[in-house]
C-alpha cells in the first residue's frame, strides 16, 4: 500500500493543533490512560485501522497493559478480564463507532451511569469521536503502520 498523501496533517496545521489540543485535554481528563487506549484500540479494530491499532497497542504496552487483555479485546464481552467500567466504556465505544446502526440507544448508555460521572461520559465520548476521526484520516490516506515501516527497514 502506498500513502495517498504523505504527512497529510502538515497541510492543515490549525486542524492538527485542534486535534492535539483535544488529545491533551483527554489525557488530563482524569480518565485512566489504559482505559483510553482500550477504547482507541477497540474503535480502531471495528474500523479496520491498522495504523491506529499498531499505535495504541504500542502505547497500551508502555502503560503496562497485558498481552492477554490486548488479545482478548476483540472478544471483551466473552472475557472476564475487563472491569465493569471498562465494559461500559467498550460498549459505548462500539455504540458510537457504529452509530448508524445502534443510534446510541438507552441500553448502550445506561451502564455508563453506574461507573462514570457525567464529565467522564462527555470526555469518553469525545475520545471515541476523536479516534474515529483519526481512523478515517489514516485509512483514507492509507497511512502505513509504524511497525510495518520498521519491519521493512530491518
Amino acid at each position: 500500500m502506498t500513502p495517498r498523501i504523505k504527512a497529510p496533517l502538515k497541510h492543515v496545521p490549525q486542524a492538527m493543533k485542534a486535534m492535539i489540543a483535544l488529545e491533551a485535554s483527554l489525557k488530563d481528563s482524569g480518565l485512566e490512560p489504559t482505559l483510553l487506549e482500550l477504547v482507541k484500540m477497540r474503535a480502531s479494530q471495528i474500523n479496520g485501522c491498522a495504523f491506529c491499532i499498531d499505535m495504541h497497542v504500542t502505547e497500551a504496552r508502555k502503560l503496562g497493559e497485558s498481552d492477554m487483555r490486548l488479545h482478548m479485546l476483540n472478544a471483551w464481552r466473552e472475557s472476564s478480564l475487563f472491569s465493569a467500567r471498562e465494559r461500559a466504556a467498550l460498549a459505548w465505544t462500539e455504540a458510537l463507532t457504529r452509530v448508524a446502526d445502534t443510534h446510541a440507544s438507552d441500553a448502550d448508555y445506561a451502564p455508563l451511569e453506574d461507573v462514570f460521572s457525567e464529565d467522564e461520559i462527555v470526555n469518553l465520548s469525545l475520545g471515541i469521536g476523536a479516534i474515529n476521526l483519526w481512523n478515517r484520516l489514516q485509512i483514507g490516506f492509507q497511512a502505513i503502520p509504524t511497525s510495518e515501516l520498521q519491519h521493512a527497514a530491518a
